[in-house]
């Protein structure tokens, strides 16, 4: 029953850091459209599909483009940083905060050679392909390293004692919510 039980949780917590991840990445293209006088005409959040901002008028697109990833590492970095008092949730913040670099940072470096979702606009706007590569050869090995400080994967998944009852309703509760958010709140 244990081992079901850090199964379950590793399911859902990697879910939610992708759906939340996905959410952040979009704020962060929000926010360069406020900054920059663009209008957000839609913004696409939904757990069966790959986000997406889309802004009409864009003045500033290099600008809206890349504050999506870098509001997208940037934000939960500065959360994991966060002192909470309970050692589980600064290590879920901090297990976060490097997904959300690792997902950011391939996502750009490997998007740089053939220009899908962002990296194509980054590519249009004049962003540098070695930009792009660095961006990634930065924010991959800190997320890297952020997991690595938590400790040994092979000792968690050694240890399935270690998810308690309340960690994975906890999980479980926070995914479904967010699943039904964007259910309700998705553009049609």
């Amino acid at each position: 029953m244990q081992r079901l039980k850090q199964i379950v949780f590793v399911i859902c917590l990697l879910t939610l850091c992708w759906l939340a991840m996905m959410a952040v990445h979009e704020l962060g293209h929000v926010i360069g459209a406020l900054l920059t006088s663009g209008s957000v005409t839609k913004v696409v959040l939904h757990p069966l599909s790959i986000s997406r901002t889309d802004v009409l008028p864009n003045p500033s697109p290099a600008i809206v483009v890349w504050l999506g990833p870098i509001v997208g590492v940037v934000l939960p970095l500065l959360f994991s940083f966060i002192p909470f008092g309970n050692q589980a949730i600064g290590g879920v913040a901090r297990f976060f905060a490097g997904f959300c670099l690792v997902a950011n940072g391939a996502y750009i470096a490997i998007g740089s050679f053939d220009g899908v979702g962002d990296c194509g606009e980054m590519l249009r706007t004049g962003t540098p392909i070695w930009l792009m590569l660095f961006f990634g050869g930065v924010t991959i090995p800190a997320g890297f390293y952020l997991w690595h400080r938590l400790g040994s994967a092979r000792e968690f998944f050694a240890n399935p004692t270690l998810i308690t009852q309340r960690m994975l309703l906890t999980t479980v509760a926070a995914l479904a919510v967010v699943i039904v958010a964007e259910l309700i709140l998705s553009p049609r």
